[in-house]
Formats: C-alpha cells, sequence, structure tokens
C-alpha cells in the first residue's frame, strides 16, 4: 500500500534526524534538513557553529557519512553544513542556548536568563518573542510556570501556524527538569493588517497641481460660454415681446 509506504519513509527521515542530532550534539544544531537528489539523499545540518559541527579537517562529516551508510543503508549521503545567519532569529538555537546556560550555571538566575535573551532577540529586529519557563527545577517549593514576552506575538490563525518560529528544549537538572519553549516571530513576515505609506515624489506632487488647475480652468471656461448663452436666449426672447408691445401701441393710436 502507498500509505505504509509513506509511513514507513517518514519514519525513517525521523530517525535519521534524531541520529544526526543526537551524533553531533542536540545543542550544536538548530535542525536538520533530508532532499532527495538524482545523485543520492543530501542532509543538510543547519548550526549557529558550523566550525564545531565539521570538526577538524571536517572529520565529523566523514564519520557520520560513513554511519549513514551503515545504519539506515544509503547509498551516497551528502552531508552539508549550513550556517545561521542571525542565531537569534532561530527558536532553536535561543532555547538550546538557554539550556546550556541553565545545566552551567543553574536555574537561580532564570529570570535575568530570559529576560536576556529575550532582549537580543528584539534587537536583532523581531516583531515578538515569547519565552516560557516552567518545571520542578524552577526555584519554588513547587513547579511554575513564567511567561516572558514583548513586541507583537500572533497566538492564532493562519500566521501564527505557519510562521511563527517555534522551538521546545528541556534541561535535566539536579533539582529537576525545566522546559523551554521559545516563539519568534520574524521581521520580514507581512501580516494582514499591516498599512504601507506609499512615498510620492515632488515632482509628481507638482505634476498632479497642475493638471488640477488646467482642470479648473476648463471648467470656469465652460461655465462662463453656458452664461453668455443663456443671456443670449434671454436677449432673444426679449425682442418678440417687445415688437408685439409696439405694435399694439400703433393700433391703439390709430384707432383712436
Amino acid at each position: 500500500m502507498i500509505e505504509k509506504q509513506i509511513l514507513s519513509q517518514k519514519i525513517k527521515e525521523n530517525d535519521i534526524k534524531e541520529f544526526v542530532l543526537s551524533f553531533l550534539g542536540k545543542l550544536s544544531c538548530s535542525y536538520v534538513e533530508l532532499q532527495r537528489t538524482p545523485l543520492g539523499e543530501r542532509v543538510i545540518v543547519h548550526t549557529a557553529r558550523p566550525g564545531l559541527v565539521v570538526g577538524r579537517k571536517g572529520e565529523n562529516i566523514r564519520i557520520l557519512t560513513e554511519k549513514l551508510k551503515e545504519k539506515f543503508q544509503m547509498q551516497n549521503p551528502q552531508v552539508e553544513v549550513a550556517e545561521i545567519e542571525n542565531p537569534n532569529l532561530d527558536a532553536a538555537t535561543v532555547a538550546k542556548s538557554m539550556v546550556a546556560t541553565f545545566e552551567k550555571y543553574g536555574p537561580k538566575r532564570f529570570k535575568a536568563i530570559s529576560y536576556k535573551h529575550l532582549e537580543n532577540v528584539m534587537k536583532s529586529g523581531a516583531r515578538g518573542a515569547e519565552i516560557v519557563v516552567s518545571g520542578r527545577g524552577v526555584p519554588g517549593e513547587r513547579s511554575k510556570r513564567w511567561r516572558f514576552l514583548f513586541g507583537y506575538l500572533k497566538k492564532s490563525g493562519d500566521i501564527s501556524e505557519r510562521f511563527v518560529d517555534r522551538a521546545c528544549e528541556m534541561a535535566n537538572l539536579m533539582s529537576g527538569a525545566v522546559g523551554i519553549k521559545v516563539s519568534i516571530l520574524h521581521p520580514e513576515i507581512r501580516l494582514p493588517d499591516d498599512i504601507i505609506f506609499k512615498e510620492v515624489k515632488v515632482e509628481e506632487v507638482k505634476r498632479v497641481d497642475v493638471k488640477i488647475q488646467v482642470i479648473e480652468e476648463k471648467k470656469v471656461e465652460v461655465i462662463e460660454k453656458k452664461q453668455e448663452e443663456v443671456k443670449k436666449e434671454e436677449k432673444a426672447e426679449k425682442k418678440p415681446e417687445q415688437k408685439d408691445v409696439i405694435n399694439k401701441e400703433k393700433r391703439a393710436k390709430t384707432d383712436s
């Protein structure tokens, strides 16, 4: 069945992604992308630290290629490393950076850490961002949930589902597990309610003014012509009336 083939293929792709992340280190990679090409399968690793992923003289890439051939029977896997231009606008990178900070320094200053990462995200040009820290590892008598929000962030609708970058990571600490959720709305995304002001050049404004003046002058000329025509018609109507009055006066004189 076609459905079973599709499911088995998706499961295999998911296993490959998890294996690549576990081999290279989850804290060093953002996400893994798979592409099928005529030459073979292309594995693209997106990361903010490409030097750490590649290793000395490409040793990590070479070992990873051999393991993909052995474990998943991939004939010609091509492993590529793509650098993330702005790590502060990548939700997975921000979440993994917070996990590394928590595991290194502990969760006591989780508020300062969250606000610092949120500030870095907004300085990078994001329209809005949200960081949620929750779990038993948060300092307190019981598990808590803290939300740090800044800017404009869509929570529902098509924009939220398709264009909001989300990531979820977990830090395993001595005090307990801490879950971190990061949501970022990128600056290049246009919202349906955005208002765009068009810039009009001075020359165009002058041309428009000249056109308006010409139109107004033409209107004045047309009105004056109509007024003259009305006056002529009135004069033409008055002349026969005057002639009738003169004829009546002459007849009255002759009768008398």
